[in-house]
């Protein structure tokens, strides 16, 4: 198996129980995740050395951080201790027509306020496969662009493959931010993964005739759109989960991927949404695995698809499945029989 560093932001997520609303619950589920640090844990589900890098402060909630990870077979070795405070976000889930809400504490957090310095990237990166960001690390504050890049920078200097999902969030930035950041890193980038809310708000590409809202998807939008990115940033790959979104507890979901000359999509499933914090992060751990030990790109983007269709069945951030699970779901056992 490969040797995979991930590098973002872990928080502590508070959710109250039962999808009841913020504004009637007397206590949260208490649960730890973030886009890199749930990628790293499917990984280590499926048998890779998954690293995970990030800073958090030497209090007893950092820890519990570091625990949550190591208890999944995450390597944490090259996680740095200081500063004062974990990033928080707090979740309420949605169910039919009310949306998911999700409300974030995570200003000056430790990672957020990290420099290169604090980092040996070059022994982080020492016989890595590959790495993955996400675009939500650059978005933290003013000065974690430079400290991504100088992530990026290591990475190339070792060979290292490098992933990124978009992942765009506008409560922590602006398109135009998001624009001027994220163009500028896809120098680095081997893989490209995202939505189309993710290609056009961080790099300025949108799929014509396509609908977030009504879940409304046109593939031939999707593939103008791969094109020119392709043209501009020289992708090996570029990727795209397909959500149609009937209600916060009914989805469709599939994807599509393409590698320069043709353009495949996937098989399509129908989810009874339990959790879909963490889908997208499923999805690009999917294909990271996928693409590292499958025959093709395809069977990469079914085990992908697969994977994340899991994922948003299961409560919390991280997608607990292992490999088995998903090529079993690939292979038409969608059943849900009780196995006994």
């Amino acid at each position: 198996m490969a040797k995979i560093v991930t590098f973002g932001e872990i928080m502590l997520r508070l959710s109250p129980p039962e999808k009841q609303r913020f504004v009637q619950a007397e206590n949260f589920d208490v649960i730890y995740g973030g886009g890199e640090a749930n990628v790293a844990v499917s990984l280590a589900n499926y048998g890779h050395e998954s690293i995970y890098v990030t800073k958090l402060p030497k209090h007893e909630i950092g820890q519990s951080a570091i625990n949550a990870l190591r208890k999944y077979g995450v390597n944490t070795d090259f996680i740095v201790r200081g500063g004062e405070r974990i990033g928080i976000y707090y979740l309420e889930h949605g169910a039919s027509m009310r949306p998911s809400k999700v409300i974030y504490d995570r200003s000056a957090s430790s990672i957020a306020e990290a420099k290169a310095e604090d980092f040996d990237f070059d022994a982080i990166f020492k016989d890595a496969d590959w790495f993955h960001f996400t675009g939500i690390t650059p978005a933290l504050s003013k000065t974690a662009p430079a400290l991504i890049e100088a992530a990026l920078i290591a990475a190339k200097r070792n060979n290292v493959t490098v992933s990124v999902d978009l992942n765009y969030r506008k409560k922590l930035w602006t398109e135009k931010e998001a624009q001027e950041v994220m163009t500028h890193l896809m120098q680095y980038v081997d893989v490209c993964i995202g939505n189309e809310e993710d290609a056009e708000k961080c790099l300025g590409f949108k799929p014509k005739g396509t609908d977030v809202t009504s879940g409304k998807l046109a593939l031939d939008g999707y593939k103008e759109v791969f094109q020119a990115m392709m043209e501009k940033f020289k992708f090996k790959y570029v990727a795209s989960s397909l959500r149609e979104s009937y209600s916060a507890s009914d989805n469709g979901w599939s994807a599509l991927i393409y590698d320069g000359k043709e353009f495949y999509h996937s098989k399509r499933y129908e989810i009874r949404i339990v959790d879909r914090v963490g889908g997208g992060d499923s999805f690009a751990s999917g294909l990271i695995h996928g693409l590292l030990t499958k025959h093709d790109f395809k069977e990469a983007l079914e085990f992908a698809v697969g994977a994340s269709a899991l994922k948003q069945t299961i409560f919390g951030d991280f997608n607990l499945v292992s490999r088995e699970e998903v090529e079993s779901l690939i292979k038409g056992d969608a059943s849900g029989r009780v196995q006994r």
